[in-house]
């Protein structure tokens, strides 16, 4: 439950009167799982609520609706920001070598930008 609700090993170990040290002795496992015990305690409630709402508890039911609502707008901002995070993403920009390689082949091209037309480009009457 204290994982759950975001406390640190030293206040977690204060709270229980044992030490840091033996709190990671003996509870390990439930320290290693800190991340997803927001969750399970989040999936509790939920249950409590279905199942109330399932044997008719008109309040149940409309706090089920809220915690449905809830989880989706999370969920549709989660994909929103994602999509965000992607879109604003850098291009990728080629290493040293592949710059050099793209500038060459610009200038050998003839690229109108280059300022050197078709004076080197083969066959251009150059023997």
């Amino acid at each position: 439950m204290l994982l759950a609700f975001g406390w640190g090993n030293e206040r977690i170990a204060a709270a229980l009167r044992i030490t840091q040290p033996t709190l990671r002795k003996y509870y390990f496992s439930e320290l290693k799982a800190r991340d997803i015990q927001r969750d399970r305690l989040d999936l509790k409630r939920y249950m409590q609520v279905f199942e109330a709402a399932e044997q008719g508890n008109v309040g149940a039911m409309r706090l089920l609706e809220q915690l449905i609502a809830k989880s989706d707008l999370a969920l549709t901002t989660g994909r929103i920001n994602e999509a965000q995070r992607k879109s604003s993403a850098k291009p990728e920009t080629p290493g040293k070598k592949a710059q050099e390689r793209l500038d060459a082949h610009n200038v050998v091209g003839g690229d109108a930008d280059s300022g050197w037309g078709d004076d080197i480009k083969p066959g251009s009457g150059m023997h």
